[in-house]
């Protein structure tokens, strides 16, 4: 039984990538690490007021009434929410870092066109170009 093929190779093109310098590749490590450094910074803080906060909640909770502890819940679900959405954004940056130890950063995971400068700059861990992230959103 013949092997499916990868998806995300399918469409590849056959162009050369041309390689970066390692200063430039230094470059963009060091950014991506500092990236993912502030953002687990900022996941560890988020959780230690959620921490704080459901403490806080639990003494002052005697004598709620049902919109009370429906605020606190939705409160909850948003702080919650907050954390998953910085944990999501540290594996984004880690995965960038991976492709970059692999050769692949820059260049676009579904069809293989490189992603534009301007769209790098602006978002360091994309893993698709313009054309493909329309299209995945599309759906």
């Amino acid at each position: 039984m013949a092997k499916p093929a990868d998806t995300r190779t399918a469409g590849r093109k056959a162009a050369a990538k041309p390689t970066r310098s390692a200063a430039e590749t230094e470059k963009i490590r060091a950014a991506l690490a500092a990236r993912r450094d502030e953002l687990r910074a900022e996941y560890d803080q988020t959780l230690s007021e959620i921490t704080e906060l459901q403490r806080d909640r639990l003494t002052d909770s005697a004598g709620d009434d049902q919109a009370d502890t429906g605020t606190k819940t939705f409160e909850r679900e948003q702080e919650i929410s907050l954390a998953n959405s910085i944990l999501e954004r540290i594996t984004q940056v880690e995965r960038a870092l991976e492709r970059l130890d692999e050769g692949g950063y820059g260049w676009c995971e579904r069809c293989g066109n490189p992603i534009p400068v301007e769209r790098i700059a602006a978002f360091p861990s994309a893993t698709l170009c313009v054309t493909c992230k329309q299209l995945e959103e599309r759906r």
